[in-house]
């Protein structure tokens, strides 16, 4: 075998198509385009459109809205939690928090916090520091003697003020 004699299986490759070079091509003339027409032309753009009628896309109702501030939190139920003491996964006498249930392998990732359920049940003294709990968890937790570290609340209004600046009032008439 010689480097000039190596060639590819047969059917492996395909021939371009030359279009528009002569009516003896078989794909002279109109380039196999059809006859004239929107679509013929080049810079064609009719994905939606419906020949002047409502598209469906407008015609359909729309519900809802897609919150862009919206936090996710990974939630993490006591019962699991005291599983993972249990098996000696977590150390219930450090402080408990989303990095080392991570590094323990109970949660994949943090995202924005872990929120504290309380589904199952907990008799370890653990100190855990979430981004959220719920008042049964909180309960369930100072019931076995262990405490629950939360972030500190803004006591600042979220979103615009309902109420309105008023000018300042000059005493006269302009003039």
């Amino acid at each position: 075998m010689r480097l000039n004699e190596i060639s590819d299986n047969k059917g492996a490759t395909h021939a371009r198509k030359r279009i528009g070079r002569g009516s003896g091509s078989g794909m002279g003339k109109t380039a196999t385009k059809g006859h004239k027409g929107q679509k013929a032309r080049s810079g064609v753009a009719i994905k939606g459109f419906e020949g002047g009628q409502m598209p469906l896309y407008r015609r359909v109702p729309k519900r809802g809205f897609k919150n862009i501030f919206r936090k996710r939190y990974v939630e993490l139920n006591v019962g699991r939690l005291q599983d993972a003491i249990d098996a000696g996964r977590v150390d219930a006498k450090k402080p408990i928090s989303g990095e080392t249930l991570v590094a323990a392998g109970i949660l994949r990732r943090v995202h924005d916090g872990v929120r504290l359920l309380a589904k199952g049940e907990i008799s370890a003294n653990v100190t855990i520091e979430v981004a959220g709990a719920s008042k049964a968890a909180v309960e369930a937790v100072e019931k076995a003697g262990g405490k629950v570290v939360l972030p500190p609340k803004d006591d600042a209004p979220r979103g615009k003020s309902k109420k309105k600046a008023k000018a300042p009032e000059t005493g006269g008439k302009a003039g």
